[in-house]
């Protein structure tokens, strides 16, 4: 009878630890990682949308995203950096832009065309790799009396394959300038290499990955505690089975 006590308390102790285990896995599912971009005053997302550039050989950039400007601002008045945050508004956005062998552009004007936001990427013809390489933003700001500007040419985010589009469903931040950081929402983009009007095969971002990869090894782990906790139930018949024989 010690035999079988110690079986069940044993059992008893490995169903509490699955018990955790799936509490740890809600708790996963449930609360959302901390994100590096910057506190929103407008919390809403931005709509997602569809831009197309064409040449005289068809389509030959493809992108589809949401996207929020973070702007800091000197205030004078209050004597601090003040934040704004904008969200690109797809409906009251026209698009245009420029590809070449190597080099390509995608320009969004809005706000009646207060703001022009332009994304530079170029391709490695070695590696036949691509790259978002530059990021512009021109803007003239309600109770800002000077045109907000910021530019820089020398980044490295959106990396994809010639051929590929590259994906991220996940909330990115691409950090421009100092004054300047935009939170990119379901990105998927393709500047070369397309065939058709349509999107090639996506490649999917580290963060996408990450996010997949997180209930394979919870759903693992449960697995796991389910065969022990199978196996140990197994034993314990087993050995009560002897012990009525015994008796």
């Amino acid at each position: 009878m010690t035999q079988i006590g110690g079986v069940q308390s044993w059992y008893l102790t490995v169903t509490l630890q699955l018990i955790i285990a799936a509490t740890l896995h809600q708790s996963f599912a449930t609360v959302a990682p901390p994100t590096t971009a910057p506190p929103h005053k407008d919390p809403s997302r931005p709509e997602r949308g569809n831009y197309v550039i064409n040449n005289s050989n068809g389509t030959c950039l493809l992108a589809s995203m949401g996207l929020q400007l973070n702007i800091t601002l000197s205030s004078t008045s209050l004597n601090k950096a003040v934040q704004d945050v904008v969200n690109i508004q797809p409906n009251l956005t026209k698009s245009s832009g420029s590809c070449g062998p190597d080099f390509a552009s995608l320009q969004l004007t809005t706000d009646a065309e207060k703001t022009n936001l332009t994304f530079f990427f170029t391709l490695n013809t070695t590696s036949n790799k691509y790259r978002l390489s530059g990021v512009s933003l021109s803007a003239i700001l309600p109770n800002v009396k000077e045109p907000f500007s910021a530019h820089n040419s020398s980044l490295d985010y959106l990396q994809g394959t010639l051929g590929y589009s590259y994906m991220c469903r996940e909330e990115q931040t691409l950090d421009v300038a100092q004054n300047l950081s935009i939170n990119t929402f379901q990105v998927q983009v393709q500047p070369f290499g397309l065939a058709g009007d349509q999107f090639g095969a996506a490649e999917e971002c580290q963060l996408d990955e990450d996010d997949m990869l997180i209930p394979i090894i919870v759903g693992a782990a449960l697995a796991g505690l389910v065969l022990i906790v199978l196996v140990a139930y197994l034993i314990g018949r087993k050995r009560s089975h002897a012990g009525y024989q015994t008796i």
